[in-house]
């Protein structure tokens, strides 16, 4: 369908090596969408999320970046453009998560998270927005969470983090939507990937969890390609502001 086709759009995605974000890169390019890939240790080269996008036929630029430095965000954002990118879609979903309870939730705990999971989205949004701003078009998509509206259980910084990307979706939605540019999120649910292998192992968290979900299931990476299919193409063009809930029917329990 043509309102969901991304040919000769290209797509920024963070935490693109493994997980919901390298799910939906995937989903990008299947769709028609080039791929700047940036992870904290991507290959330069031969990874796996790289074989999969070219082969759908689709380029793929690889980049690292340290996203709890925010000189080295900074940096990624100007090396972008001057590699000549200009990406369409920007897909914020680098992200770390920090288990202890909060009166043992030590500062450095606290700063890296949120500069991982907030600090660095809002500065690549500013500077990749700028151009967006520019070319009157764009679609920035981020990943929050449930704990964007709960707040979790020993993890402080995480459901901060998580409640403050809620809030930036909405304030640059509030700015940015005059000059064409859609500004949404994603809300996962409890997704089997690395963040949450720790639930997983745990037979108690992982039963109690499986029985509050109606669908009855964790949720996968694939999940996620058709909601950052719909938010990055034309398909979503009068959405903005808006926290898309993925998570197999949890909130609504």
């Amino acid at each position: 369908m043509s309102m969901f086709d991304l040919t000769g759009k290209t797509a920024l995605v963070t935490g693109c090596k493994r997980g919901i974000g390298r799910g939906m890169a995937e989903a990008l390019a299947e769709a028609g969408a080039d791929i700047i890939g940036v992870s904290a240790s991507l290959e330069p080269s031969g990874s796996a999320v790289e074989q999969a996008v070219t082969a759908k036929g689709r380029a793929f630029s690889a980049y690292a970046c340290d996203f709890s430095d925010r000189a080295a965000v900074q940096a990624f954002a100007a090396q972008i453009e001057a590699d000549g990118h200009a990406p369409d879609i920007l897909v914020n979903n680098a992200g770390t998560i920090k288990r202890k309870p909060a009166a043992e939730h030590e500062d450095a705990l606290w700063d890296e998270v949120i500069d991982v999971n907030l600090s660095s989205q809002f500065i690549l949004s500013r500077e990749i927005g700028r151009g967006m701003i520019a070319r009157g078009s764009g679609k920035i998509i981020f990943t929050a969470s449930l704990l964007t509206f709960q707040g979790g259980i020993t993890v402080p910084g995480y459901a901060a983090s998580k409640g403050g990307i809620g809030q930036l979706t909405k304030a640059l939605a509030n700015e940015w939507a005059p000059h064409g540019i859609n500004v949404n999120a994603i809300a996962p649910g409890y997704i089997a990937t690395d963040n949450t292998q720790a639930l997983q192992d745990d037979p108690a968290r992982s039963k109690s969890i499986l029985e509050r979900i109606p669908q009855g299931r964790w949720g996968t990476p694939a999940d996620f390609g058709g909601p950052a299919v719909f938010l990055a193409s034309a398909a979503s063009d009068y959405v903005n502001g808006e926290i898309l809930v993925v998570d197999g029917g949890w909130m609504g329990r």
